[in-house]
């Protein structure tokens, strides 16, 4: 029964290529190839594999270096610099993107902060937060006694960081830049707003503004196969890391915090400057037009009707994303091998796809094959579902992974079935992922927009559909009201997130309750 409801979830997620292989083959490959096979193409290729490899880069280096100061040193008011690191998760692309161009707008000589280098700032900003939240928890649950040993031997806190600690929280480091080079290559909202010309900037031009399908399927095609090579390295590079083993489960206790010395300074100003900029810049943007929206005549009704639409489509959303999540992430974790790795790597590939893409694959599909729900709240959660199934399923598969099996073996030698089994046992054990999953899938889906322009139905608007409507325009005062209460919503699923993975739990200090540091601590210097 898992393995049924694991491949229809899996069918589910591959209804973009089931579409763009239809759509393929109307057209003729031959053709395709002759439309793709352009210098204009391999500028869209090179420009959307150089930012998502600029974002990635500069996102496990924040991410990192962020886990690290929060969980493993003295930083002043880690605990508040915790939360604030994984704020930006609620900060849109295309929130971000607006407040860049609204602050240009108020220099004496305006200034359009637009291009390559404003998204790459921007996107960094906005995804850094997919590596800092799973090393900063990896960080957290790592045994300590390996590090004591490194420092007995005479290594330095530098040295034992790059040499042990990182490598044992490397898949979490390597799942969390797979997250946002994903990110990048799907983002449309802010390389729109930005100007910048990628793979989803130029297949929502070519679908919406020249109906030319061909392109538009030859270049999803080519984004399809992007996004396999990466899974594919990512994978390998995965399976590497986890020989990185230990005998026995160790006992989890807490990091004893390295004083930062002369750093100390340098490193509190330089993190403090990244979330001036990831929020610090929002924020003032918002502040700035948020009255003058605000006081417009019926923007206080306009804006709640959008806040209902959102929270709807959102709740729905999710339910039905976390039913297919959970019987594949149980999978994932109860019956690993070959066939499960490879289901779980599936859903990854629409994860990369535009919500164009996704959009019009669904309308094709409603049209089609299930008119009644065309033009219904449930056919745009169907889309969110194929969008952000891999975020559910890795949340259930690594709570599933933490539950004993030996319990649910228990379970049936007392005589339960597997369905009272998974109720009694699995579905308390795995409670906690999936309450994770839900809310991070929550969160997405509240920020997602092309998918949401496309397939809404009619008389249908979000926060995020106003806004877009709004900024596309320059109309800056309009948009500021969403934007804030979007970011604000956005705060709370966020606000779950840090608080599951363990990371505010450390305390403020040099160390924590009961670990005092010893006279010879080193400071965090090589």
């Amino acid at each position: 029964m898992l393995v049924v409801l694991s491949c229809v979830a899996v069918g589910v997620s591959l209804l973009p290529l089931v579409y763009l292989g239809v759509r393929g083959t109307e057209t003729g490959w031959g053709s395709i190839l002759t439309i793709v096979l352009t210098e204009r193409v391999a500028a869209f290729t090179i420009r959307s594999l150089a930012l998502a490899a600029v974002v990635g880069a500069a996102s496990l280096v924040i991410g990192v270096a962020s886990a690290v100061l929060v969980t493993r040193t003295d930083l002043p008011g880690r605990r508040h610099f915790a939360v604030l690191a994984a704020l930006p998760l609620a900060v849109p692309s295309y929130v971000a993107a607006y407040s860049w161009l609204a602050l240009g707008s108020l220099w004496p000589t305006p200034v359009r902060l637009e291009g390559f280098g404003t998204a790459a700032v921007v996107l960094t900003l906005c995804t850094y937060p997919y590596v800092y939240l799973p090393v900063a928890a990896a960080l957290t649950g790592v045994d300590r006694s390996q590090e004591e040993v490194a420092r007995s031997l005479g290594r330095t806190p530098v040295a034992t960081l790059f040499s042990l600690t990182l490598r044992q929280v490397r898949p979490a480091i390597l799942g969390g830049g797979l997250l946002a080079v994903l990110y990048v290559l799907s983002d449309f909202g802010a390389v729109a707003i930005l100007r910048v010309d990628t793979f989803t900037r130029a297949i929502f031009t070519a679908f919406n503004v020249g109906f030319d399908r061909g392109t538009a399927v030859g270049l999803s095609s080519i984004l399809v196969l992007v996004t396999v090579v990466i899974l594919v390295a990512e994978g390998r590079t995965r399976a590497a890391s986890e020989r990185v083993a230990r005998v026995g489960s160790g006992v989890r206790r807490p990091h004893v915090a390295v004083p930062l010395g002369a750093a100390r300074p340098f490193a509190t100003a330089a993190f403090a400057g990244v979330l001036i900029l990831a929020l610090g810049l929002p924020l003032l943007a918002m502040i700035r037009w948020f009255g003058e929206g605000i006081s417009r005549p019926g923007s206080i009704a306009a804006v709640l009707t959008a806040m209902g639409g959102s929270l709807a489509v959102a709740a729905t959303g999710t339910m039905l994303t976390m039913a297919l999540a959970i019987p594949l992430g149980l999978l994932v974790a109860r019956v690993p091998g070959r066939f499960s790795a490879l289901l779980n790597r599936t859903v990854y590939i629409a994860h990369a796809l535009p919500g164009v893409v996704v959009g019009l694959s669904l309308v094709f599909f409603g049209v089609t094959f299930a008119y009644p729900l065309y033009q219904t709240t449930w056919m745009l959660a169907l889309a969110y579902a194929v969008l952000f199934l891999p975020l559910g399923v890795g949340a259930v598969a690594g709570a599933a992974a933490h539950a004993p099996p030996v319990l649910e073996d228990v379970a049936r030698s007392l005589g339960h079935g597997p369905w009272r089994t998974f109720r009694r046992v699995t579905a308390p054990l795995t409670l906690p992922g999936v309450g994770m999953g839900a809310a991070l899938v929550l969160l997405t889906i509240m920020k997602e927009l092309p998918a949401t322009l496309m397939l809404r139905p009619t008389g249908l608007e979000t926060m995020a559909t106003r806004l877009w409507s709004h900024t596309e325009v320059g109309s800056y005062a309009a948009a500021a009201p969403y934007a804030v209460l979007l970011v604000l919503l956005a705060a709370v699923p966020t606000w779950a997130l840090v608080a599951g993975s363990g990371v505010i739990g450390v305390r403020d200090g040099a160390s924590p309750r009961g670990q005092g540091r010893s006279k010879g601590a080193q400071a965090w210097s090589p």
